[in-house]
């Protein structure tokens, strides 16, 4: 069985991002290592056990490959990853508490209930919760 390890989302400033996927959004820190010179290796993982053995990389956004993606992804006001909610309205609420703009207000979107916010480092992101 094949299973998805890690998948990697481009940020403007790693440690920023490290501070709102965690203090934020809830996710926990996986590997957080000083590279040396200002660089980072960091991942996060879903809190609390949930999925073990996937990660998300906070990786470096700028570059050649990387800016042009970050840059259609922003125009198209694509999210860059979906992440799961139980209750897309009570994450919503919290985190709207807690200042996270939000780019789209929870709206139903076929068999899901979805919004988008901003993670503050050059991403949309969307929540999603299945409704069936």
């Amino acid at each position: 069985m094949i299973k998805v390890a890690m998948t990697s989302v481009y940020v403007d400033d790693v440690a920023r991002a490290h501070a709102f996927y965690t203090e934020v959004l809830g996710f926990e820190t996986r590997i957080h290592l000083d590279l040396g010179g200002g660089a980072l290796f960091v991942t996060v993982g879903a809190a609390e056990g949930a999925q073990p053995d996937l990660q998300l990389l906070l990786e470096p956004g700028q570059g050649p490959i990387a800016e042009p993606y970050r840059t259609a992804l922003r125009e198209a006001a694509l999210p860059c990853i979906v992440f799961s909610v139980d209750d897309l309205n009570a994450e919503y609420a919290r985190l709207t508490a807690l200042g996270v703009h939000f780019a789209q207000s929870p709206q139903r979107q076929g068999p899901m209930l979805t919004a988008v916010l901003d993670d503050t480092v050059g991403n949309y992101v969307q929540l999603a919760q299945p409704t069936e």
